[in-house]
């Protein structure tokens, strides 16, 4: 029962860093499917396949963000519900969201598996990646129920404090796709399909393996199979939090697929850079998204317990040293692009795509800590809608504009394209400020 009340009592950077380290390796781990995918298959396979690989793990990835950010309204809950001392409310939460995400995978499934080819022509996915792409797809679509049951177990698992368990599934799973990957990607010659099996057969065999662990795992909630049924208070609560999240992530997720459309249309070369610095970007990126996760579960718990000026501390804490890592992430984005690019293809005009769309997003490393620290707080007080409203206006009122005009300039470049994502956290940045002013002003903070 130690590990339930670490957020709630001791230094508050020690009971972060507890919580961030295992959250930091499992994200790792789980960015790394993609990024093996795109290594095995930009050795072994082409341009095309680099950009059918890119493109269709975007996509995929967008999916993963939005299910993830909706199962974070369950870590809230059930964080809330653990720092109250109510393990029955918590068992409630987590049953409902076993059914609420079967129903949502098997629906999410279905439309996926029928629409692939319909994406990659909103994509404006490169003539010679077009059936590459659909392959991918489809067989990521396939395995989606088994994402979702990850998602689930994680959500759970840190909405009780616990973030080591989720990290050794990930692992497990993240060493099974490297095996995959090189055996059907670099043995049998299977390309885009290989990754894709190879990423959904480790996937499954993390959740079977997370089943088995979680059977004989003492857990701080009140669980039993009778629990797995639709709560209507726990619904609720679990939807008002997630749901603005989820569609804040959505916008967000959209507009990348958005500039990816742009930059997919400016040629098969810039297309397959932007798929490699995109899986750069997704492991730079990961400081700050193990930055929001831990405040969010900080910050739940500590409102749980009525200790608001812990749960602040926890918010500024995060942000210092947040901002620390991101100094260092910038100074690997900005001047060491081309060296990470070189490892994921060896073409070097690709390489040269990638190296300068990280040096116009690099500045975001920094900023993006702020920003995500400020998401986590409000997400773990339960006040989602500013953070929806944050993302949307975000995307679509700020990263799009910026990327188009930044697209249509003369000698226009992906340093200029990559330079939209640290502008429109400045403005996110400005918003939450913003939010901070009004909450104390009401006493709220």
């Amino acid at each position: 029962m130690e590990e339930k009340n670490a957020f709630v009592e001791g230094p508050v950077l020690g009971s972060l860093l507890r919580f961030a380290g295992p959250v930091l390796g499992a994200l790792i781990l789980q960015a790394a499917y993609g990024a093996v995918d795109l290594l095995v298959v930009g050795r072994f396979g082409d341009a095309s396949s680099i950009s059918a690989v890119g493109t269709g793990s975007t996509f995929m990835n967008m999916v993963t963000f939005v299910i993830s950010s909706l199962a974070m309204g369950a870590t809230v809950t059930i964080g809330r519900h653990i720092g109250e001392r109510r393990p029955g409310d918590a068992g409630k939460a987590a049953g409902t969201t076993i059914v609420l995400f079967s129903v949502l995978g098997a629906a999410l499934t279905v439309l996926l598996e029928l629409l692939a080819g319909g994406f990659t022509a909103i994509l404006q996915v490169p003539a010679e990646s077009v059936a590459k792409t659909i392959t991918y797809l489809r067989i990521c679509s396939g395995g989606l129920l088994v994402i979702i049951a990850y998602n689930v177990i994680s959500g759970v698992l840190r909405g009780v404090g616990n973030a080591s368990l989720p990290f050794v599934f990930v692992g497990i799973a993240c060493v099974v796709n490297i095996i995959g990957d090189l055996l059907l990607v670099g043995v049998f010659h299977l390309d885009v399909a290989g990754a894709a099996i190879a990423t959904v057969g480790a996937q499954l065999v993390s959740v079977m393996i997370s089943f088995f662990v979680l059977r004989r795992q003492k857990l701080p909630i009140a669980f039993s199979r009778e629990a797995c049924r639709i709560d209507k208070r726990e619904l609720r609560m679990i939807l008002n939090v997630g749901v603005p999240i989820a569609l804040q992530e959505a916008m967000v997720q959209v507009s990348f697929l958005v500039i990816n459309s742009m930059i997919n249309n400016m040629g098969l070369m810039q297309s397959a850079g932007y798929g490699v610095a995109q899986k750069i970007t997704s492991f730079i990126m990961l400081v700050p998204s193990t930055v929001m996760q831990s405040v969010s579960a900080f910050v739940a718990q500590n409102m749980g317990a009525n200790r608001l000026d812990r749960a602040k501390q926890g918010l500024f804490t995060a942000m210092a040293t947040g901002c620390v890592l991101g100094a260092v992430m910038f100074c690997a984005g900005f001047f060491g692009g081309s060296a990470m690019s070189s490892l994921f293809s060896p073409d070097a005009a690709v390489i040269a795509q990638s190296a300068d769309y990280l040096r116009g997003f690099a500045a975001d490393c920094v900023l993006t800590c702020i920003l995500f620290s400020s998401i986590g707080y409000f997400n773990g007080r339960g006040r989602s809608i500013p953070v929806m409203v944050q993302g949307i206006t975000s995307a679509f009122c700020i990263r799009i504009p910026v990327s188009v005009f930044m697209s249509r300039l003369p000698q226009a470049s992906l340093v200029l394209v990559g330079a939209a994502t640290p502008i429109t956290t400045v403005y996110g940045i400005g918003f939450f400020a913003a939010c901070f002013l009004l909450l104390r002003k009401n006493g709220a903070f």
